[in-house]
């Protein structure tokens, strides 16, 4: 179904992509194997292993040829990274997220089972004023029952206004679909 391109450097601009950001151990590498059925993301219990940012090309069954890329950036957020290497991150996930002609869409995920951080905001607050179209990913979603959840959510919101939410749970598949459509809707603005 895809194929992976780990790079120091960006691929050259020709299919739409998805940007994958968030904390560290928010469960972005998860994310990424859910939604392709497939373990091509590496994830780890240690954060912070994400030092570059890696490119999965997406090949619908039966076509040759990719059809869109999926970007994992490195986390942010875990304190146990040291400054030298987190203090490398801007000079290329920004150029990344502001220059790059064929970002389609930004998944900014948040774990969900954990109150809204302010590395969450500002990523959010990034991404608004980037003017980057992006949707909020609350990862983890299968960690809370119906009630916790919606009160979560209701949090996200107030914390994180102006933001779509989608409930996501790597382990269930909870909010698979849902994350595709939007994934379709921006990459149909692209093609």
């Amino acid at each position: 179904m895809l194929s992976a391109t780990d790079a120091a450097h960006f691929p050259p601009p020709s299919l739409p992509e998805i940007a994958f950001l968030g904390r560290s151990n928010v469960g972005k590498s998860s994310v990424i194997n859910s939604l392709l059925g497939s373990k091509m993301a590496k994830t780890s219990s240690t954060p912070g292993r994400t030092r570059s940012i890696n490119f999965f090309e997406v090949r619908w069954a039966g076509k040759p040829h990719p059809e869109l890329i999926f970007a994992d950036l490195p986390g942010y957020g875990y304190a146990k990274i040291s400054r030298e290497i987190s203090g490398q991150w801007p000079s290329f996930i920004e150029p990344y997220l502001n220059e790059r002609p064929c970002l389609a869409l930004c998944l900014a995920l948040i774990d969900i089972s954990v109150p809204p951080q302010d590395s969450d905001r500002q990523l959010l607050e990034f991404l608004q004023s980037s003017r980057r179209p992006f949707v909020t990913v609350a990862t983890k979603s299968d960690r809370l029952s119906g009630n916790q959840l919606s009160n979560a959510l209701r949090l996200s919101a107030q914390t994180l206004p102006g933001t779509t939410t989608i409930p996501f749970s790597a382990k269930t598949g909870a909010g698979k679909e849902q994350l595709w459509q939007q994934i379709r809707m921006a990459i149909g603005d692209i093609t």
